[in-house]
């Protein structure tokens, strides 16, 4: 045992040494290179004594990286990420010209710019070496796991010697549809498969099953069904509330934290990952104490935001900043690019992808995704029980390049990449892992509503309306998910609601009056303000007789939802077809014969919803091509019916039980949270606290999620109490050799 412990003492010593000696000859190379940084006196030393002088500087800035830089760090925790990510250079470029002012004899120097290079080249370089030699050294990398497992077990009161049940984690690859995920895993012809990760996975140890969403087949409604069991009454992406007064706005924080507490007071318990869980990079908590990059908690201001933990433990190693920032910049290019070259060979469709979006992008592709993987490994490595990440960047790219384009192709390979960085964490983690991927919808591709058309929906339903038409059209703003993530990155103030609110009035011509049309991808919503409640269809036709059939006879329109005094709720289509949804009477041809099967069920739901606005509008869908028109600038969109987009994937270890009995499809956001959670009680037994489950048990309460019946449905457990849960232990570095 002594001697192992002094084998061990050993191997510590040379590994610091060894970094030790590449910052050195790294701090001599730079010194070499760049005429700005000096490591001898004017009137010049000989080799030995500038070889001292770079040890000492090495040394001193080595040892104020180790005990100075995660102090800072911490303490600028409250700055925006963005910010943050930037000062990291800045600090990191003080930390070493300090470093430098505590050499004897004033030998080294260096202007504040060129300490800031200096000072990133070094930390990559240590940091490199460190990684290289620590997961060489099994025996010491087996050794630190241990010990961060062994810590964790003493936090949560366990370390009885018990061996753990198996851990889970649940990677949400947002907007990569069923059809897109099965074509990815497959080779192409003489050329390997874009994912070879998972083309490992399917068929061997995992199962790839399709599943359908509700009639809103977008992030805000999806996520919230399957992290909180319960999306009802989210009729759209964004929606206007007439008894607030407000739009909603599904990845908006406020709005998030809204939904949020309204799915929790329905179903009675805070969601998926109240016990011993993580949530990185969702738009909402799912009852997770650990998060990172959650929404509905960014609105949060103060040291208590324990979202922004995630970038303590990414930003307080320089090197991930050096990284990041590295591969920032080439994304940025890379749009650009690529952009450009769209534009130049007239591709169609084509929407602008000019101003911001370049570095919006770049935030999802990048920064999100850097610092989501490494908070989900550290989760690994520190054996929590059940984590949840959401990786944006496929479905970023798709909105403006297309779903099936070679961006997002490029986005799929570095998906993978991200996916087998992980699964080689779980070879190392304390504990087994069952690693679960899923989406939450797909996309549909077709040119925009106003491409297509010349007119956006707005300008149809104020001229069905007899309202003047703008001459120029209000560019209605993206829906993807990573702007708003990216603005409470930058702390910015959350904007004002989306579309001509009875507030917006002006010398625009818009009154109080006017309706507030809203967009979803390729659903829109019409909401008339000043009239209470939902507004009839007879109604509408009393104050607007042309608007429904203008909206109806469009090409460009699939079908309108309205509310009939006399026959409940009613589908509309083109040429006076009718389709009666609570009778099942139809008038012609149903209107949703051409969506598919789940078509009527997914509209009737929808359609007993308080906040399902007067008019809901689904764009026109071809089945031969599988396009739809959004409603919005987005040629990649989701949200409503027609195509991929309601059709995502559950890709899980055979070892689980499958979701749905044979012959059986598995249905709606509200089912697939009630298969994740059965997956996560066959693993590690009821995932709510005991007590609370005696007292549901006594009280003969369940979750009552209004799902349909099926494997797996029913739970017995009410609202769980808070579970202290011990933050993430930053991983020990993994090489990444799949980059």
């Amino acid at each position: 045992m002594q001697m192992a412990r002094w084998k061990s003492v050993g191997a510590a010593l040379l590994r610091v040494i060894a970094v030790w000696a590449v910052s050195t000859l790294t701090m001599l190379a730079l010194a070499g290179i760049l005429p700005d940084f000096r490591l001898q006196s004017p009137d010049g030393d000989s080799a030995t004594r500038v070889a001292v002088t770079a040890a000492s500087g090495a040394g001193a800035f080595g040892l104020l990286s180790a005990l100075v830089w995660p102090l800072l760090v911490r303490a600028l925790l409250l700055v925006p990420a963005f910010v943050l990510g930037l000062l990291v250079f800045a600090l990191n470029g003080s930390l070493l010209l300090l470093a430098l002012n505590l050499i004897p004899d004033g030998r080294g120097t260096a202007e504040p710019e060129t300490a800031v290079v200096v000072a990133a080249v070094m930390s990559a370089a240590s940091s490199a070496t460190s990684t290289f030699l620590t997961v060489r050294d099994d025996e010491a990398y087996h050794r630190r796991l241990v010990r961060l497992a062994d810590r964790r077990r003493r936090r949560l009161g366990g370390g009885d010697g018990r061996p753990q049940p198996p851990g889970t984690v649940f990677l949400q690859l947002d907007g990569v549809g069923h059809d897109v995920l099965r074509d990815a895993v497959r080779p192409r012809g003489n050329r390997p498969p874009l994912m070879p990760t998972l083309a490992g996975w399917v068929d061997t140890t995992h199962t790839l099953t399709p599943w359908r969403t509700d009639w809103s087949s977008q992030t805000g409604a999806s996520q919230l069904g399957i992290l909180h069991g319960s999306n009802e009454d989210v009729p759209a992406f964004r929606w206007y509330e007439k008894d607030t007064g407000r739009v909603m706005v599904s990845n908006r924080p406020t709005s998030a934290a809204e939904l949020q507490r309204r799915a929790a007071a329905r179903t009675g318990h805070e969601g998926l990952l109240t016990v011993d869980g993580a949530s990185r990079g969702n738009l909402f908590t799912g009852g997770a104490e650990e998060l990172a990059l959650v929404l509905s908690v960014a609105a949060r201001r103060g040291r208590h935001n324990r979202s922004r933990s995630g970038y303590f433990a990414y930003f307080r190693d320089p090197a991930n900043a050096t990284r990041t920032a590295g591969s920032f910049l080439a994304e940025v290019l890379r749009e650009l690019g690529q952009s450009t070259r769209a534009r130049l060979r007239r591709e169609t469709p084509r929407v602008g992808r000019g101003g911001l979006y370049p570095f919006i992008r770049a935030f999802a592709t990048v920064v999100e995704r850097d610092v989501v993987v490494a908070a989900v490994m550290g989760d690994v490595l520190s054996g929590r029980t059940a984590i949840y990440a959401d990786l944006v960047a496929y479905d970023e790219v798709a909105h403006h390049s297309g779903p099936r384009s070679r961006d997002t192709h490029q986005v799929l390979r570095r998906l993978d990449r991200c996916v087998a960085l992980i699964a080689r964490a779980v070879e190392h983690a304390p504990r087994d892992y069952r690693i679960v991927l899923l989406s939450d919808h797909g996309q549909s591709p077709g040119a925009t509503f106003a491409d297509a058309y010349g007119l956006t929906l707005e300008d149809l339903v104020r001229a069905g309306c007899g309202l003047p038409v703008p001459r120029r059209a209000e560019r209605t703003p993206t829906g993807a998910e990573a702007r708003e993530t990216a603005r409470a990155a930058l702390r910015r103030p959350e904007r004002a609601g989306d579309g001509h609110c009875p507030s917006d009035t002006g010398s625009d011509g818009y009154g109080p009056s006017d309706p507030v049309v809203l967009a979803s991808g390729n659903l829109g919503l019409v909401s008339f303000p000043d009239v209470p409640g939902r507004m009839s269809r007879e109604e509408i036709d009393r104050r607007h007789p042309g608007l429904l059939r203008a909206l109806a006879d469009h090409p460009g329109v699939g079908f309108l939802l309205v509310r009939s005094e006399r026959h409940g709720a009613v589908v509309l289509g083109a040429d006076g077809a009718e389709h009666h949804l609570d009778t099942g009477r139809v008038v012609g041809r149903s209107p949703l014969e051409v969506f598919g099967e789940g078509a009527v069920a997914a509209v009737r739901r929808t359609a007993r919803f308080p906040n399902a606005a007067d008019i809901m509008v689904n764009s026109a869908y071809d089945p031969v091509t599988g396009e739809v028109h959004a409603f919005e600038g987005q040629i990649g969109s989701h949200g409503g019916l027609g195509g991929a987009q309601s059709h995502p994937f559950l890709l899980w270890p055979v070892e689980l039980s499958p979701p749905t009995r044979p012959g059986e499809e598995l249905v709606g956001a509200e089912r697939v949270h009630a298969v994740l959670r059965r997956w996560l009680r066959e693993a590690d037994g009821p995932q709510i606290p005991r007590q609370v489950a005696a007292a549901a048990a006594a009280a003969g309460t369940g979750t009552g999620t209004g799902t349909g019946a099926g494997p797996g449905t029913g739970e017995e457990s009410r609202r769980p109490g808070p579970l202290a849960a011990a933050s993430p232990a930053v991983p020990p570095p993994l090489p990444d050799k799949t980059r």
